[in-house]
């Protein structure tokens, strides 16, 4: 064990450092927040890596996607899996340059120990719920817009379902630096599942708007007849 993590092994102990040098986790999205989360888990040592998008990286992405400086062009899953081959060598990365569809995310998540969402769109965040209900991981959900956002962590039920049933895009407005916090809040609820160390957000929803700083912690409950987590659960 290198020195690389000296700092944060006073907090988490070896043992706990152990566990993430030994821990599996797969990232789907590697935008705003996903650029917050690869980053952080690689620094804090997390043994193996699966980064999963499908996008390329453009010009306007860069305000808040800072992992892919130089990379306009390159697919993102690639393109993180470069940035952090440069910062931990400690790391095992493995890319899916694809989206995550129904047809090939049990085939994806089934490797891993904790899956962590950060698509910008309802029908993915769906998909990763499904799954991870359907193989009993646990599925850390964040979602920013304008000046705000959420993170909750699920472990089968409630899942995010429960929490919305049924999701209503809106527009795409955000102030770079708030995906990046919210990306940070991520990484540190991974931190805490795969340690044991604190409290993760399991069954709750942290919401926070950054311009006010007004916040509350939502808990969560099963909903009836829940077409995931109280159904047969098609990942669809």
């Amino acid at each position: 064990m290198t020195s690389r993590y000296e700092r944060q092994i006073p907090l988490i102990g070896k043992d706990g450092q152990e566990k993430l040098l030994n821990s599996r986790v797969l990232v789907v999205g590697a935008g705003g927040l996903g650029s917050a989360v690869v980053s952080y888990l690689a620094a804090a040592g997390i043994g193996r890596l699966g980064i999963v998008d499908g996008d390329v990286v453009e010009d306007s992405n860069l305000q808040r996607q800072t992992i892919h400086a130089g990379k306009i062009g390159e697919n993102k899953a690639e393109s993180a899996a470069e940035f952090v081959e440069n910062l931990n060598t400690d790391v095992v990365v493995d890319i899916y340059p694809y989206d995550l569809t129904e047809k090939n995310a049990e085939r994806i998540a089934k490797n891993y120990d904790v899956l962590v969402g950060c698509p910008d769109n309802f029908e993915t965040r769906y998909i990763i719920n499904s799954v991870a209900v359907k193989l009993g991981k646990p599925f850390v959900h964040a979602a920013v817009h304008g000046w705000e956002g959420e993170v909750g962590v699920f472990v089968k039920k409630p899942c995010y379902r429960c929490y919305i049933a049924k999701g209503v895009e809106i527009g795409g407005e955000i102030i770079g630096a708030v995906a990046g916090v919210f990306g940070c809040i991520q990484a540190l609820e991974v931190i805490k599942i795969i340690t044991g160390k604190g409290e993760p957000l399991i069954g709750k929803i942290f919401r926070l708007d950054l311009k006010t700083f007004e916040n509350f912690i939502l808990e969560l409950k099963e909903r009836e007849n829940c077409e995931t987590c109280g159904g047969k659960n098609e990942i669809r």
